[in-house]
C-alpha cells in the first residue's frame, strides 16, 4: 500500500496522546493507594492539555487525507458496521474526557465523593472521569487498529498483532512522553513512568517482531493466475496494459525498492525499541533530565518509520495486475 503521511501522523499522535493520558491516570491511581508520592493538580492538568493537543493535532492531520473535508461528519454514519465510523465517534469522546479530566484537576474538584476497598481508595470526580477515559482510550486503540485488521484481503494487516502493535506502541510512546514531562518539570517520577515505558516498549517489540515474522512467511491466497483468471503453471507479466499512471498505480503501491524497505525496517527496529530503552536506563543511572526528552524524540521518529513500513508492507492483490509496467 501507499503510505499516507496524514494517516501516519494521525495514528502515531493519537496513540501517544492516549498513552500519555493513561500514564497520568495510572500515576494518580498509584498515588491514591500511596504507592508513589502524590502530584499537584497542575501536573495532571498540564499533562492532560498536552494529551489533548496531540489528539487535536492527530485529528487535524487526518483531514489532509480527505478528498472532501467538509463531508467528514458523514464518516460517523455507518457505526454499526464500520470501524472507521466507530473511531470517528470514539475519538471526540476521548478528547472530551481528557479535557474534563484536566479541567477538574485545574479547578481542584478533587474532594473524595466516596471510597472503595475499605476506604483505601478515595474516589473523586477526576477518578471517575479518568476511569471512563481509560475505557475510551482502549476502545480507541481497538477501533483505530481494527480499521486495518478487519481488511481480510490485506493479509499482512488481518491479524491480532495489528491491534496489539497499535496498543503497545501507543502505550510505550505515551508513558515515555510522561517520563520526559516529569524530567522537564523536575519531579521524581521519571523512574516510575520510565519503567512502565520500558515494559510497554519490550511488549511492543515482542508483538511487532512476531508480526514481522508472520508476514515474512505468509502464503498469499491471491496469485498472478487468480488475478487474471488464467489457470496455467507458468505465467509471466510483461505489461499492465498501459504506460500512464492511474489511481490504482499511485494509491495501492509504495513504489520503493526492497533495499529501501529493509532500511526503513531496520531504522524503526533500532529507533523505537533499543535506543529509547538505553536512553531511559542511562537517564535513571545518571539522574539526567534531558535524556528522557531525547528518548521521546528518537522513539517518535522511529514510530513514523514503523507506521510507514506498516502501510508499505501490505501487498494489495490488485498489484499483481497493475504493478508491472512494460
Amino acid at each position: 500500500m501507499h503510505p499516507a503521511f496524514s494517516v501516519i501522523f494521525l495514528t502515531t499522535l493519537i496513540g501517544a496522546a492516549q498513552g500519555l493520558f493513561l500514564a497520568l491516570f495510572t500515576g494518580q491511581v498509584y498515588a491514591a493507594v500511596e504507592l508513589i508520592d502524590p502530584q499537584s493538580d497542575n501536573f495532571y492538568a498540564i499533562g492532560s492539555a498536552m494529551s489533548l493537543l496531540l489528539l487535536i493535532a492527530g485529528l487535524g492531520a487526518s483531514f489532509f487525507h480527505l478528498g472532501r473535508p467538509e463531508r467528514a461528519w458523514r464518516a460517523a454514519a455507518r457505526w454499526r458496521t464500520s470501524w472507521l465510523s466507530r473511531e470517528v465517534i470514539v475519538l471526540p469522546m476521548m478528547m472530551g474526557l481528557v479535557f474534563f479530566y484536566g479541567l477538574a484537576h485545574w479547578l481542584g474538584w478533587t474532594e473524595p465523593l466516596f471510597a472503595v476497598g475499605d476506604g483505601t481508595l478515595p474516589i473523586d470526580l477526576t477518578m471517575i472521569v479518568g476511569f471512563l477515559g481509560t475505557l475510551t482510550a482502549f476502545a480507541l486503540f481497538v477501533c483505530t487498529a481494527m480499521i486495518y485488521a478487519s481488511v481480510k484481503f490485506l493479509e499482512e494487516w488481518h491479524s491480532p498483532y495489528t491491534v496489539a502493535n497499535f496498543t503497545f506502541l501507543g502505550l510505550a510512546s505515551g508513558f515515555m512522553l510522561c517520563a520526559a514531562y516529569s524530567a522537564y518539570i523536575g519531579n521524581h517520577l521519571i523512574g516510575f513512568y520510565g519503567t512502565w515505558a520500558v515494559i510497554f516498549t519490550v511488549l511492543g517489540l515482542a508483538s511487532r517482531a512476531a508480526s514481522l515474522l508472520r508476514n515474512a512467511t505468509l502464503k498469499h491466497k491471491s496469485t498472478l493466475e487468480t488475478a487474471i483468471g488464467i489457470r496455467h503453471r507458468t505465467i509471466e507479466q510483461k505489461s499492465q496494459g498501459f504506460t500512464a499512471g492511474s489511481f490504482n498505480t499511485r494509491e495501492f503501491f509504495h513504489h520503493q525498492s526492497l533495499d529501501t524497505l529493509k532500511l526503513v525496517r531496520l531504522t524503526f527496529l533500532v529507533l523505537v525499541f533499543p535506543v529509547p530503552i538505553l536512553l531511559i536506563g542511562a537517564a535513571y543511572a545518571m539522574q539526567s533530565t534531558t535524556l528522557p526528552i531525547l528518548a521521546v524524540a528518537v522513539q517518535y521518529a522511529g514510530l513514523i518509520a514503523e507506521r510507514w513500513y506498516f502501510f508499505a508492507e501490505a501487498k494489495h492483490p490488485q498489484n499483481l495486475y497493475y504493478q508491472s509496467v512494460a
